[in-house]
């Protein structure tokens, strides 16, 4: 089914309101679909490869309004929550709200997403498990604009430097990459957050 599914995605990028579908695509991706907004960005700059920067754009800014209702599902539709973890083969907790609430967990949390919103994790569950435990607002939409800003913007212009080699690229690189890029990026936010804001 996800095979299937994927490779649906991919040829919506020959469409001819591509973008339209990206844009739908990305937000459903954010708040309980399988399949990442990249498998559409990676054939669309290929074909138009002027514009990769529009392309990122529409993604990065559907994801982030996904994310939003991802929170949404998770702070007040919690039946439908719990089938989107069960789907995913995820349980979902009753004390899950309370372990990630305050402190040092609320922290915890922050990397968490941070981590979750630029490489392969379950993005749509960690959306929604933010709603579920009533995360800041502001600093869930901060970090869902920086993150899949990004992600997408890095996927649009990586392809658009080097073609259609990008492709199997990511398919054998992209997961070890994405992680060390989302550590050299946590690390210098680390070190902002430390010398100037605490």
């Amino acid at each position: 089914m996800l095979k299937k599914l994927y490779d649906k995605c991919v040829s919506w990028a020959g469409y001819k309101y591509a973008k339209q579908i990206l844009a739908i695509e990305s937000f459903i991706e954010s708040s309980f679909f399988p399949i990442p907004p990249d498998v559409m960005i990676v054939p669309m700059v290929i074909s138009k490869r002027n514009e990769f920067i529009q392309i990122a754009l529409i993604a990065t800014i559907f994801s982030v309004l996904g994310s939003l209702f991802g929170y949404y599902i998770g702070y007040s539709l919690n039946e439908i929550a719990v089938q989107i973890f069960e789907f995913y083969g995820y349980e979902y907790s009753d004390t899950f709200r309370e372990k990630f609430t305050t402190g040092d967990s609320f922290k915890t949390w922050l990397g968490i997403l941070f981590t979750a919103g630029f490489t392969p994790l379950p993005f749509k569950l960690l959306t929604i498990s933010s709603g579920i435990i009533h995360f800041n607002l502001i600093s869930f939409i901060l970090i869902c604009i920086i993150t899949r800003g990004l992600r997408f913007f890095i996927v649009a212009y990586l392809t658009y430097r080097f073609g259609q080699k990008i492709g199997p690229f990511l398919d054998k690189q992209g997961t070890k990459w994405s992680i060390i890029i989302t550590g050299i990026v946590i690390l210098i936010a680390m070190v902002v957050y430390f010398l100037f804001l605490k």
